[in-house]
């Protein structure tokens, strides 16, 4: 599905920007433990652009499974959650923000897995 190519593509141009903005912007100020996680923040927002791209390159195959459509909304929300809770953990310090962390990271793992039995199922 385009959507999904769009999204992926979108996101990899926010994860670059971001990562930039973190190596250029934030260092000195702001310390390096949550320089790291702004760093954390970059990588998965990265690798799971990635993902969603190549859901979106299976979609054209199989534009019909609704496992690979879950998936890929799963990783955008993962994204949103996982991604976005680091971000803003980083640059305001409120440590209650890491609660949302682990649902985003729930939805990385439930995307993976879809991903997995959409293999099965289609391939």
């Amino acid at each position: 599905m385009k959507t999904f190519i769009i999204i992926g593509a979108i996101n990899a141009f926010l994860a670059v920007a971001l990562g930039a903005f973190g190596a250029h912007g934030l260092e000195g100020k702001i310390s390096a433990k949550y320089l790291e996680i702004w760093k954390t923040a970059v990588t998965y927002q990265m690798f799971h652009s990635t993902g969603i791209f190549i859901i979106g390159l299976l979609m054209m195959k199989f534009p019909q499974s609704g496992l690979l459509n879950w998936s890929g909304w799963l990783m955008l929300a993962g994204i949103i959650l996982f991604a976005g809770s680091l971000y803003v953990l980083a640059v305001t310090q409120i440590s209650v923000l890491g609660a949302i962390t682990p649902i985003g990271g729930v939805a990385f793992l439930t995307a993976w897995l879809l991903l997995i039995i959409a293999t099965v199922k289609h391939f």
